[in-house]
């Protein structure tokens, strides 16, 4: 590998937290081995990138592109002309920053500007978070150089010779937890006293999710539950005004949770999506948790994420269309089983990969010349 000279690296791709945070934590990691290196971001104009790349201290460049919907729509007609001017501004981008090799970890923007670098012979690495690939990181895969994947068994979809799995990459800050309970509740204004339900719909939020803690909200505190409930930004409002108009004292309504290391050190039992992110992050920090799978993903592969769990009796399993009436008979059969919380605890920390990181820095510098 070439050190006479600092290194450029371009990281692409986004839309949600569980593209975003794999995308910083692989920077940082980099920096932290190379600290002179200049790494550029491109995102999607509009999407949540566009605000979480600067607050972690890089450089974000926006592509107006967006996805193809599976149905009728409108917006398809636009389709074709933000390709072709997130074509055109990737060319310029490459161009322009003349890039030692680009990653990209999935969503709309990464497309486009791996595809141009592939066409310029400029090294690609991508990163696959789930058990079954996005479309976009299928296509990419056959000229990328290296393909980074957190589960085995990938060569469905991708070039054998070319995978390498490393897990997802998660926010160093939640590697470790030990100490920091009683300073959590506290930051989040919950009882030492009372047992703690971690309650997360991903960043944006999930309608079902929300709808089932809602039905359940007033058994949860007569059962002496405190609940740390992110709720998302497209639910926020609506919860907020159900919550505080409920009376309930043990409910802690959150839009978004920043400090995610101190959420997982407060909880004891973690209600939650089983996105690439959540999964691999909940692998790391060891609780008990019910996976509440999405059924609106490509190739339900939520459930996917979460049956590879649940087999090994790392998880429990709720059903989406379930959950709404059921989820407080699984959490009290959960909060009342000590011997089942310490097992599933146990078993899940086995999955966990808290390298991913340095895994994928090491898999990135093989590829560069």
């Amino acid at each position: 590998m070439n050190t006479s000279k600092p290194y450029r690296i371009m990281i692409s791709g986004g839309g949600t937290g569980g593209h975003i945070y794999p995308a910083i934590a692989i920077a940082n990691a980099w920096m932290e081995k190379h600290p002179d290196t200049e790494i550029l971001f491109v995102g999607a104009e509009g999407k949540m990138e566009m605000q979480k790349v600067p607050e972690a201290g890089y450089k974000i460049e926006g592509l107006k592109v967006a996805g193809l919907q599976r149905s009728l729509s409108l917006a398809n007609v636009s389709f074709p002309f933000k390709l072709a001017s997130s074509l055109r501004k990737s060319r310029q981008l490459l161009a322009d920053f003349k890039p030692n090799a680009v990653v990209g970890v999935g969503g709309y923007a990464s497309g486009p500007l791996l595809f141009v670098a592939q066409n310029k012979g400029i090294p690609t690495l991508i990163q696959e978070q789930n058990s079954y690939a996005g479309l976009t990181n299928k296509l990419l895969s056959k000229r990328a150089r290296r393909i980074c994947v957190a589960y085995p068994g990938m060569e469905e979809f991708f070039p054998k010779d070319r995978i390498q799995v490393t897990g997802n990459p998660v926010r160093k800050d939640i590697l470790d937890l030990k100490g920091k309970s009683e300073m959590a509740k506290f930051h989040f204004g919950l009882q030492p006293d009372k047992k703690v339900l971690l309650i997360l719909g991903g960043s944006l939020g999930a309608r079902t999710i929300n709808q089932a803690v809602l039905a359940d909200m007033v058994g949860f505190e007569e059962s002496g539950y405190q609940l740390l409930w992110q709720c998302g930004k497209y639910y926020f409002q609506e919860m907020i005004q159900k919550v505080t108009g409920s009376g309930l004292k043990h409910v802690r309504l959150m839009e978004f949770i920043r400090e995610m290391d101190l959420a997982y050190a407060a909880a004891d039992v973690v209600v939650s999506r089983a996105g690439a992110l959540s999964v691999s992050e909940l692998s790391i920090v060891g609780k008990p948790v019910i996976f509440i799978p999405s059924p609106n993903v490509a190739e339900d592969h939520q459930t996917k994420n979460a049956m590879a769990y649940v087999k090994e009796i790392a998880a429990v399993l709720l059903k989406d269309n379930h959950a709404v009436g059921q989820l407080k008979k699984e959490v009290d059969q959960l909060m009342a089983d000590e011997s089942k919380m310490d097992l599933l605890s146990e078993n899940i920390k086995k999955l966990a990969r808290p390298d991913a990181a340095n895994r994928i820095v090491s898999a990135l510098e093989e590829i560069i010349a």
